[in-house]
């Protein structure tokens, strides 16, 4: 089974904010694949479970705060005798610019708490994840800009690239992870935006 992780933080105070475009993408993904979510206490997790191109998958939004995610992505992932290689870690990044997307196969958290969260549970960072650029204000704090709602010029662009990074976690998982970093690495939204205009 493949594990889509995407991190968050629970509570409708948390949407529409730079910190939890992760759940934004797996909840793309569930419509996407037509996946109800429910609870899984144990785990501290909602789930919902799926298949796409012959893969089991489950979709986990972890219910304990960022800080703490690998607490319960690990467990979940352990309990389905899941190796890394079958984890797949969605995340906002605030060192890439708006509107991004970059796929990477290992490396550290950069000093996101609940990428470093997830590595600390596992044991190691060799394992897929899709970050997604909300970059930062100059006038607010990274915490105030990552916990801030986006304005509505900036919602659209995020919008785009989580539809995007939906694509991409389903090229992952038809086609590899080559595939999908050789298609998505350095996708922009405000690109794809005006050569939809054209």
């Amino acid at each position: 089974m493949k594990l889509i992780a995407g991190l968050g933080n629970p509570g409708e105070n948390y949407a529409n904010t730079p910190h939890n475009v992760g759940f934004d993408v797996v909840d793309g993904l569930a419509q996407r694949l037509e996946a109800g979510w429910k609870n899984s206490s144990g785990f501290h997790a909602r789930v919902a479970r799926t298949t796409y191109a012959g893969e089991a998958l489950m979709l986990v939004k972890p219910q304990t705060f960022m800080n703490l995610s690998g607490t319960s992505v690990v467990p979940l992932l352990r309990y389905f005798n899941g190796d890394p290689k079958d984890l797949t870690v969605v995340l906002d990044d605030a060192d890439l610019p708006l509107g991004r997307l970059r796929i990477r196969t290992s490396g550290g958290s950069g000093g996101h708490r609940g990428l470093a969260s997830v590595i600390e549970a596992l044991g190691t960072d060799t394992f897929a994840r899709v970050r997604l650029g909300v970059g930062r204000e100059e006038r607010k704090g990274l915490v105030d800009h990552v916990l801030g709602k986006f304005d509505e010029p900036r919602l659209k662009l995020v919008q785009a690239t989580v539809g995007a990074a939906v694509d991409a976690v389903l090229c992952l998982i038809e086609h590899g992870l080559d595939e999908s970093m050789n298609r998505f690495n350095g996708w922009s939204a405000e690109q794809a935006q005006s050569e939809d205009r054209k």
